[in-house]
């Protein structure tokens, strides 16, 4: 099946924004991007009204266009719908998952669990998202699937435009981790797996939120701080 032109336009500066090229507050101009991708304007407009919809960009009378800016209160949002979202797709995949499956979720577990004691945030991270992703991956709902990734892709976005830290929060994490995999193992109620994946991911919104409380009662005016969070 043949894609349209806005289809074509969409998924250009979907890419975009999440390998980072147009990055928060990016002024998206569709004469431009009509020039460089030879797409017509109207197939721009359309792409860009689908991209606010999902929450990608803000579109303002006078302004234009704009790659969202996340804060705060946007990552707190994510992180619930993540944790709902999450909770379901790891119930569901549980009763499918083999046991090769929780081996592999095991050692991406101790990979992250090495990286931390080696200070290596990077491959870190990529050993939790692999871990998280396996977890999932048995649901068989792939619009579920779906939904998950496009919250995993919009805290990457956050997590360029706004950074949060939470001492000894990673550490926490990979043990939570642990707890989530023994009761797939064990082949505990779906509900309790739901809660466990759902907790998992709230206890970081719990730790970061009180973290930027202390720092914020801290300084000169209350100000909250800022550093590298982690999920």
């Amino acid at each position: 099946m043949s894609t349209s032109k806005a289809d074509r336009a969409y998924e250009i500066l979907k890419q975009r924004i999440m390998d980072g090229t147009f990055g928060p507050g990016h002024r998206l101009v569709i004469d431009q991007l009509a020039r460089e991708f030879d797409i017509s304007s109207v197939p721009w407009r359309e792409s860009l009204r689908r991209l606010e919809a999902e929450g990608w960009v803000t579109i303002t009378r006078n302004v234009g266009a704009l790659v969202t800016t996340f804060d705060t209160d946007a990552w707190q949002r994510t992180i619930r719908l993540l944790a709902a979202l999450e909770g379901l797709a790891t119930s569901l995949s549980a009763p499918h998952l083999t046991p090769d499956d929780i081996a592999q979720a095991r050692e991406f577990n101790a990979r992250a669990r090495q990286a931390l004691a080696d200070f290596d945030m990077q491959s870190f991270g990529q050993a939790n998202r692999q871990f998280h992703q396996l977890v999932c991956s048995r649901c068989g709902d792939d619009r579920l699937i779906d939904l998950v990734r496009t919250e995993w892709t919009r805290l990457d976005l956050i997590r360029r435009s706004a950074f949060y830290y939470a001492p000894g929060r990673a550490l926490a994490s990979v043990t939570e981790h642990d707890h989530i995999l023994d009761l797939i193992e064990q082949r505990a109620d779906p509900e309790e797996i739901d809660a466990a994946a759902r907790r998992h991911e709230l206890n970081t919104l719990a730790a970061v939120v009180e973290h930027d409380r202390q720092q914020a009662a801290s300084l000169p005016g209350g100000r909250p701080a800022s550093g590298v969070r982690v999920k």
